[in-house]
């Protein structure tokens, strides 16, 4: 007869953290974000407007009020808050008031939807240090503020680069050239699987 052997249950405590990032279009930074170690579950989605649950074509109308941002998991022990701060100022303008490129609205504002007292100050330090670095033409126009009901985007838009960005003329042409800059800047922050 053989031996049974019980193995305990491993108890494996990860205390992930929130982020939600606004910085233009949702496409271009769920592209970025995604890459990063560390992070996980990255939805494009609608934060810190007046209308529950919005539709996209309501948020493109700049009446409701909400940016598009991507929320997302991450670890701390894997990447720090100030990593995913220095990716976030990298890969937009943040002294373009309401605006990305081409893309033009209070939807595409600069913003970082801070979760806790630690993200707040945080990011104000941030700014406060880009601002003094003298790196930046332009003041910072990024809103820093608590974060407010995340609704999240339409199917279509999760993972759309990923999915759609051969097919589609934006995702050549604005998206691309953004997760190139990005992955040649931070490569060691590469997620093993996207190395």
């Amino acid at each position: 007869m053989g031996t049974v052997v019980q193995f305990e249950e491993l108890q494996v405590d990860i205390k992930l953290e929130t982020a939600t990032l606004g910085a233009g279009c949702f496409w271009c930074v769920e592209a970025v974000f995604e890459q990063l170690r560390g992070v996980s579950n990255v939805k494009s989605g609608y934060c810190a407007g007046s209308v529950p649950d919005p539709t996209y074509e309501q948020v493109c109308t700049g009446k409701t009020g909400h940016a598009e941002v991507i929320q997302f998991k991450y670890d701390p022990e894997e990447i720090t808050f100030g990593q995913l701060l220095d990716v976030f100022f990298v890969v937009h303008d943040p002294t373009t008031l309401n605006r990305q490129g081409a893309d033009i609205g209070t939807q595409y504002r600069s913003a970082i939807y801070t979760h806790s007292d630690s993200q707040q100050q945080e990011a104000l330090a941030f700014i406060q240090q880009l601002d003094a670095s003298g790196d930046y033409p332009a003041a910072i126009v990024t809103e820093v503020v608590p974060a407010a009901t995340f609704y999240i985007a339409e199917n279509y838009h999760q993972e759309y680069f990923r999915l759609q960005g051969e097919r589609n003329s934006y995702c050549r042409v604005v998206v691309a050239p953004k997760v190139t800059k990005f992955r040649q800047k931070f490569l060691s922050l590469l997620s093993t699987k996207y190395q």
